[in-house]
């Protein structure tokens, strides 16, 4: 029997929204003020979605309960995979003592925090972003930031922060690419009009970055590093992004910021080195009166085995990332499991869809090819590199396990209720509020993309979701459908910060486990903040010359 989704099921669409609110409340509450374990918060607000989606939207209850495993099951391939397997390579690493080689090394390019975080938390980040997503890009960032010294809210916050401007084109330009394949888009028209909006952001946010690290006057004392740091990110994604295509975006203009960051500090340094690894106004600590830290000097040869970790983890992930070496792997092992009463059985409603379109719910155990079992092999190959023995991998393998059990029963579990706001239809009557704001519909439209990601966690999964909702909302207010196409996934970035199944990789990438809520409170400033801007500049674009000129 076909249940369809009912998006205003109190006929009061103001009620209707703050019913279909409430579980995302719940936990979100529970994190960020009541201070609950994040595996209790998201149980808490997974309960309250089973509730709302049975008792308020009559979504039958198996179909629920089936939604929920979907998701659950999700959680653990890919996103928990990956969030395991990158803290066994960093485990492995710090055993043997090269990470605080690696450490020294990045210190010997410059002792500058604000500079290291330039390097890593934003451009390594964002080539780790073009080239897996889906979570690994905070996973290494925080891991190595923390491994340097930086403090656990630091290394979180501000590797969220940095990865917001790569996100639109991440692994190979999925979520763009997934938009247009579902919903109809031009490819290239929309992958155009993203490359024409977060350019802007991709100069702004590292200037954000240190301002959120270290202050204003901070930020001013290197803003030549920022400004390299950030243009040469920006024009890359432009060219690329209008000229090339989606799929190579993040990896060309990440690997031109590094290069430019890194020949730039030969010729300049900052006059005052900051040394503080804690964020000011935030936590206790000042820059300016730490004395310097002496570096170690080590080997080259030493130098190298430290980093080669982590050039092999580049290479598989990178490796993993392309089209062709998933299709050859997926060929050999990519069982689908279609959940029986759900897959098909769920229909999408106008004005969300043109006509009633089935929702389908497969589950595929796409173990080889999933990004997570190329971090695995690049630390079993790297551990084997360091000396490990198979008995001493095996045994720090099931040692991480357990370090990690709560993280991953938390991603379980926030998996589960986003994909089963999705199957309930709940997280689209939040999108049709957003949709229903005529002339401000621009910049509602863009926060409708970042309510998305915040929900799902995912890009990608936003643009599924109200992709099809922003193109027809575009045609009825007169707006161009791909700049609202464009806007959900450019939008959808800001909020990756603030999605909690990001604030629990890198909570656990930190080791700063059950503090969930303190990265969330530190973040949702900056999330929403970016985000307004992003809708202001969308408006811009929509009515104001000579921003139109650049919509297509």
């Amino acid at each position: 029997m076909v249940w369809q989704q009912v998006y205003d099921p109190l006929s009061n669409m103001w009620l209707s929204t703050l019913l279909a609110a409430v579980p995302v409340v719940v936990m979100l509450v529970g994190l960020g003020f009541l201070h609950m374990k994040a595996h209790l918060a998201a149980g808490a607000g997974l309960i309250a979605a089973l509730v709302i989606a049975i008792f308020v939207y009559n979504m039958p209850a198996d179909m629920a309960g089936r939604a929920a495993m979907l998701g659950g099951l999700t959680g653990l391939l890919p996103i928990g995979w990956i969030v395991l397997n990158i803290i066994f390579l960093h485990q492995l690493t710090e055993k043997n003592g090269s990470f605080k080689i690696l450490q020294d090394s990045i210190a010997g390019i410059t002792e500058d925090r604000r500079i290291q975080l330039l390097l890593i938390a934003f451009a390594f980040g964002a080539f780790f972003e073009g080239a897996a997503g889906f979570g690994t890009p905070v996973a290494v960032t925080a891991a190595i930031l923390i491994g340097l010294g930086f403090s656990p809210l630091a290394a979180s916050g501000l590797s969220l922060i940095a990865n917001t401007a790569p996100v639109a084109f991440g692994a190979l330009g999925t979520p763009v690419i997934t938009l247009a394949k579902v919903h109809g888009y031009d490819l290239m028209e929309v992958t155009a009009m993203i490359g024409r909006q977060l350019p802007f952001f991709s100069v702004l946010v590292p200037f954000w970055l240190i301002w959120a690290f270290a202050g204003r006057k901070a930020m001013m004392e290197i803003w030549p590093a920022i400004l390299v740091t950030g243009v040469s990110f920006a024009i890359p994604q432009y060219l690329v992004s209008n000229f090339i295509g989606p799929e190579l975006v993040d990896i060309i203009a990440a690997i031109v910021s590094m290069v430019c960051l890194v020949g730039f500090l030969r010729v300049w340094q900052p006059r005052n080195i900051w040394r503080t690894t804690t964020l000011r106004g935030h936590e206790s600590g000042q820059g300016e009166t730490e004395a310097p830290r002496a570096v170690a000097k080590h080997s080259r040869a030493d130098v190298i085995r430290a980093w080669t970790p982590w050039a092999i983890l580049t290479v598989f992930v990178f490796i993993w990332g392309l089209p062709s070496v998933k299709a050859a792997l997926n060929g050999i092992f990519n069982p689908s499991f279609p959940i029986d009463g759900l897959d098909k059985l769920i229909e999408k409603m106008p004005p969300v869809v043109k006509q009633p379109t089935k929702e389908g719910a497969v589950y595929v155990l796409n173990l080889l090819s999933a990004t997570g079992t190329g971090i695995l092999l690049s630390a079993i190959v790297g551990g084997l590199v360091m000396k490990y023995n198979p008995a001493q991998l095996v045994g720090q393998f099931f040692k991480t396990i357990y370090i990690v059990r709560y993280s991953l029963l938390t991603i379980v579990l926030m998996l589960a209720l986003g994909t089963l706001t999705r199957y309930s239809g709940t997280d689209t009557t939040l999108g049709l509020a957003f949709a229903n704001t005529g002339v401000l519909y621009p910049f509602f439209g863009t926060l409708m993309g970042w309510l998305g990601v915040a929900l799902t966690g995912s890009d990608t999964a936003s643009n599924v979701l109200f992709g099809g909702m922003q193109k027809v909302a575009a045609d009825q207010l007169g707006l161009s459908p791909n700049l609202m196409g464009a806007a959900n996934s450019s939008g959808g970035v800001m909020g990756k910060m603030i999605d909690a199944q990001s604030i629990v990789v890198a909570s656990t990438a930190t080791r700063w486990f059950n503090h969930e809520g303190d990265i969330l409170r530190y973040v949702f400033f900056h999330s929403i903040a970016l985000a307004c801007l992003m809708g202001i500049f969308v408006t811009l674009q929509a009515y104001v010359w000579p921003f139109h000129l650049m919509v297509n």
